[in-house]
């Protein structure tokens, strides 16, 4: 890994990724939608996902393939390796960015505490 992430993923796009890692086998748009919103609280227009899952697939970071049964077919995301890094890399930045800060304090401060 290195030192220095050049290219962060953005907020949305590491909560895609993180719900398609998470819901595994299942890792469809809606079911990606749903994991983030039960995990994050974050509600998403479907678009939204879709769009983002696109983009990430173009860049990389995740592959897809269709699986269909008896009703309609579906796309099932997969995180790649490079995506696995830049997922990795971008967690590690942030724990980094997060080291030493009080969150006590901060939570104090927040609720108006002084």
């Amino acid at each position: 890994m290195s030192d220095i992430l050049t290219a962060p993923l953005g907020v949305l796009e590491e909560q895609v990724l993180v719900a398609v890692v998470r819901t595994r086998d299942e890792a469809f748009g809606m079911e990606v939608r749903r994991e983030i919103e039960r995990v994050a609280g974050r509600e998403l227009a479907i678009g939204a996902v879709y769009s983002t899952l696109d983009r990430l697939e173009a860049k990389g970071l995740l592959r897809s393939r269709r699986i269909g049964g008896d009703g309609p077919s579906r796309r099932i995301f997969e995180l790649t390796r490079e995506g696995a890094r830049q997922l990795a890399e971008t967690h590690a930045l942030r724990e980094q960015l997060w080291a030493g800060v009080n969150l006590r304090r901060l939570r104090l401060f927040a609720d108006g505490a002084t």
